[in-house]
């Protein structure tokens, strides 16, 4: 099943320097996705931010898989 990450990414110009955060949070996509290729395991990444939950990270890796498949298309 594909995560609808459209009401949990968001993209507020005067937050984060207008890169995708979670749910309007501070957290953003890269920071997620840096934890994670980091080998921070995602148990330690909700602990450590309980703000957060798995489908939070969920949408991070769904969110990044789009916007892969979209810039592949283009070229």
């Amino acid at each position: 099943m594909t995560i609808d990450y459209r009401n949990i990414i968001t993209l507020e110009p005067g937050k984060r320097g207008g890169k995708p955060c979670i749910r309007g949070l501070r957290i953003t996509v890269y920071d997620v996705l840096a934890w994670l290729a980091d080998g921070i395991t995602e148990a330690e990444i909700l602990e450590d931010y309980p703000e957060l939950d798995a489908t939070d990270i969920r949408a991070c890796l769904a969110f990044a898989a789009d916007r892969e498949h979209n810039l592949t298309a283009i070229v």
